[in-house]
């Protein structure tokens, strides 16, 4: 649906984007993850067209993005932007007709999102009387309003409570089962597991890490595992196998370990089934917090 090839960006002497490349399959939501200052918020505005790059190219449908292209992007940038002193929905129907939709389309799909969002009856409250939570469902229902084949979001979540960041994954996913496409840059990883089919990390203006979610966290697995034992004596471990953690609860024994690389699940089956009553294993995999720390550590 949308490709980002070879784009290079340069501000002086300093390079923000270096032989960068991503593709974003239609009608998934891709997560692009880096460390502050990596070059995510410059390769998003180039995407938007603010800012060109000094070489490379885009393609959105297989073709060459072109300025009208915009159209068809719903974009929230992480520094938000509402005119305070104008009224709510005076200000979001405008938006909303920079977007191309008619006055009366604006005002009917604006109230059906305030209803949903539940924010109705600020409709004639001046936008400096919303919190900053609110003032960002404006922004967020502003940015689908008109229903863009792609969507780009810059730290979406941010300076929400937890419940309204619900609320918005809920809308993102409802908005790719609808046919959209989603960018979304974040540093909350948690969000990336639940939402995300695909992902890029940018680190020193380069990718350095890219592809499906549970792809990369099954090939950043480290051999670990939980095991919960009827409790007994300490069971001993294979030779090499590490115990990383170990807790007694309700006459159970839970113990996180590491294998060495040539071992396998079977091999500490073989050795703890003498030794006690196994009730659960499990293998560890990688959250995609600690795979976003290891590679930008890098």
């Amino acid at each position: 649906m949308f490709q980002a090839n070879h784009i290079e960006k340069n501000f002086g002497s300093f390079r923000a984007l270096d032989d960068v490349s991503i593709h974003v399959r239609q009608g998934s939501v891709f997560g692009l993850l880096g460390p502050n200052g990596a070059g995510k918020t410059t390769l998003i505005r180039i995407i938007n067209r603010i800012t060109r790059p000094d070489r490379g190219e885009l393609l959105l449908d297989g073709r060459t993005m072109t300025d009208s292209d915009v159209l068809n992007i719903g974009y929230l940038p992480e520094e938000r932007g509402l005119y305070k002193k104008m009224k709510v929905g005076e200000q979001a129907v405008y938006l909303a007709q920079l977007k191309g939709l008619s006055r009366r389309d604006a005002t009917m799909r604006l109230h059906q999102w305030f209803e949903r969002f539940e924010i109705d009856s600020w409709w004639n409250r001046k936008v400096e009387e919303l919190s900053k939570g609110m003032q960002q469902k404006v922004q967020f229902v502003v940015t689908v309003l008109h229903e863009p084949k792609l969507l780009i979001f810059d730290e979406p979540f941010s300076g929400f409570d937890p419940v309204n960041a619900t609320l918005l994954k809920n809308e993102i996913l409802r908005l790719k089962d609808n046919g959209a496409t989603v960018i979304f840059s974040t540093h909350n990883m948690s969000s990336v597991e639940e939402i995300c089919d695909d992902i890029a990390m940018i680190s020193h203006s380069r990718v350095v890490l890219q592809g499906g979610v549970k792809e990369i966290r099954q090939s950043n697995r480290k051999n670990r595992y939980e095991i919960v034992m009827k409790a007994g004596s300490m069971p001993s471990m294979p030779m090499g196998c590490t115990i990383e953690k170990q807790s007694v609860a309700e006459e159970e024994y839970t113990l996180q370990v590491r294998l060495p690389q040539d071992s396998t699940a079977n091999d500490l089956l073989t050795c703890l089934l003498p030794q006690g009553q196994i009730l659960s294993l499990r293998e560890i995999l990688p959250s995609m917090n600690d795979i976003f720390i290891e590679h930008a550590q890098k």
